[in-house]
Formats: structure tokens, sequence, C-alpha cells
């Protein structure tokens, strides 16, 4: 189970108060439709949510039950989304980066030091360490997974009222075998990742 360990260690190195700490994780950037979302928070010490662990560990009400119990106990919290149109335009990579550094812009009071899940940190106004499976092993970056998870679940269950037929609710844009042929019967929607080669080759098919 993640815990307080890293986020002590490195509040300790740069002698920052453990009260100023952010975890930041991502959401999304596999899938062929959607956005790309991050989430930054900065627990309380003091007042810790109990059961808080990697989002893809926790069950779906595991995850909406911790979703406002971290919001609601934390220091501070922010999540954001970066849309299929800006992937598109940019890459993946750029809009994860400009997402996590969005939702540490956001945080008020803003962190010290930031702890961030993968090898690639954003460009932020303090500074960032990456961790390598950081979810399962920072509470920071852990809150901060399901965050990210549930609110771009969210969406993507409001997109599947939008633009019916796809299966957005149940796959979540990710590229299932469901989705791959509904892809193919219907077409791209505005919300698809044209950039993405399953569904750049679906829209070529059909402008052929």
């Amino acid at each position: 189970m993640p815990n307080l360990t890293l986020e002590t260690d490195y509040a300790r190195q740069l002698r920052v108060p453990l009260e100023t700490v952010c975890g930041i994780d991502e959401a999304g950037r596999g899938p062929w439709a959607g956005p790309v979302a991050a989430a930054a928070v900065i627990l309380n010490p003091k007042n810790l949510p109990t059961g808080i662990d990697d989002s893809k560990r926790l069950t779906h009400a595991q995850r909406d039950a911790l979703f406002g119990v971290i919001q609601e106990q934390a220091l501070a919290s922010s999540i954001v989304m970066i849309t299929a149109q800006e992937i598109d335009s940019t890459n993946i990579l750029k809009a994860t980066l400009k997402a996590m550094a969005l939702a540490v812009e956001n945080l008020s009071p803003p962190p010290s030091l930031a702890l961030v899940d993968g090898n690639r940190p954003p460009k932020l106004g303090c500074p960032a360490f990456c961790v390598i499976g950081g979810d399962h092993l920072s509470l920071s970056i852990a809150a901060a997974s399901i965050l990210a998870k549930v609110a771009r679940d969210r969406i993507m269950v409001e997109a599947d009222r939008l633009y019916p037929g796809y299966g957005f609710a149940q796959h979540k844009g990710y590229g299932t075998k469901a989705h791959q042929e509904a892809l193919i019967r219907l077409g791209p929607c505005p919300i698809h990742r044209l950039s993405y080669k399953p569904v750049a080759k679906v829209l070529a098919a059909l402008q052929n």
C-alpha cells in the first residue's frame, strides 16, 4: 500500500514542510477518444483518507467514494483536462505534461515540491521528482490517480449520452474490440483522437 515515506524523505531533503508536498498523476493517455486528465493533490498528514491505493487496484465503487473524501480532506487538489483536439494538435506527451503543470498551478496553497508518477516531469515552479510506479508507493500520487481516473471516467459516461453507440460508458474510450467495431460502423465522433493510428485508419478508409 502507498504511504507518505517518499513525501517525508523528499520534504526532509529540501527542508520544506510535509504539508507542502503534492502528488501528480494522469489518466487517459492510451484511449482513442476523450481527454487526458491530470490531478495534483496535497494531502493533510494529520487527516489522511483511509483506503487510498493505486486507482487501478480499486473498484469503481471504492474510487467513487474516495473521490469526494480526498477532495474534502486534502489541503489542496486540482484536476485538469486536455481535449482530444489539443492532443491531436500537439501530441499526447505534451498534452499530458501541460495538464500536469496546470493542475499544479491551480493548487492553493502552492506546493514546495512535487512527486510525479512516471519518468517525465512537467515544467513546474517548484522542484519535481519522478517516481516510477509512484501510484503504488506514494500516497499523494495514489490520491491524484484516483481524482484523475474518476473525473475522466465521469466525462466519458457523459460522452456516451452525447455520442451514443460507441460504448464510451463501458470502455471509456480505450481500444476495445467493441470500440473498434463501433468506430468502423459509425466513423469517428468529435471526441475521437484523429491522430491515433486506429482512428486515422478508419477515417482514411471512410474518405476513400
